[in-house]
């Protein structure tokens, strides 16, 4: 099965949307902070368009696709968030995309309401997010962050998801930056992502009343021309 990793575009919305919504599915972090019963896969499908459309000029927005078939159905999507030094100014260009995303976003949650979003959760999760983030992101020259990975069920084992990862991560390696991600999953996550050269740097729990979530920060070091060869 012959796959392209290439930019998101336009026409690759509504796919990326249709397979991030498959592969999260039963995913634990999902089902933590949504409610399931109330959950508008209508709205989240809105919710995630929005971020595709960001993630096509501000983020390393990716989609894999297999060539041999005239269709163009994407098999996997990942986004990496660029890295950024510490301290340093957000460009006017990432700035005015930030305030259209939330200005969109807030349209969005007027007309289709919170969608099963449990809004506490939301908020206790970011905060555990930048807290360990500020533990672990410790390196200047900034993280290559895998924020969403995902393959449709029906290829998952098949290479989509390494390909994914490694069209990012060779990047990585020749600048000698390292990659971070947040994985909701121990099992098999954590043994697919070791594989790729991450490991576990941080278990981040986000706990709601004692009703709680875990999730595993994992970071991977640049590989060199050294590390290759062995």
């Amino acid at each position: 099965m012959p796959i392209e990793v290439t930019q998101i575009t336009e026409e690759d919305f509504l796919g990326a949307v249709t397979c991030i919504q498959q592969a999260f599915k039963d995913d634990p972090y999902n089902h933590w902070v949504f409610d399931q019963k109330s959950f508008s896969y209508t709205r989240n499908a809105v919710s995630l368009g929005l971020r595709c459309r960001w993630g096509m000029h501000h983020a390393l927005f990716h989609v894999a696709k297999d060539t041999s078939d005239p269709s163009g159905k994407i098999l996997g999507v990942a986004c990496w968030l660029p890295p950024s030094q510490p301290g340093s100014p957000e460009s006017w260009f990432d700035w005015m995309g930030s305030w259209q995303l939330w200005l969109s976003q807030i349209r969005m949650n007027l007309w289709y309401g919170r969608g099963g979003l449990n809004v506490k959760r939301y908020y206790i999760w970011k905060a555990a997010q930048t807290e360990a983030q500020g533990d672990l992101w410790t390196d200047a020259n900034g993280y290559y962050f895998c924020n969403i990975v995902t393959v449709l069920p029906e290829v998952q084992g098949k290479g989509v998801g390494k390909l994914l990862f490694k069209h990012v991560t060779d990047v990585a390696d020749r600048e000698g930056r390292r990659c971070y991600l947040e994985s909701s999953r121990a099992e098999p996550n954590m043994a697919i992502y070791e594989r790729m050269g991450f490991r576990l740097a941080k278990e981040m729990v986000c706990d709601d009343d004692e009703v709680a979530i875990k999730l595993f920060c994992m970071i991977r070091e640049p590989k060199g021309a050294d590390d290759d060869a062995e």
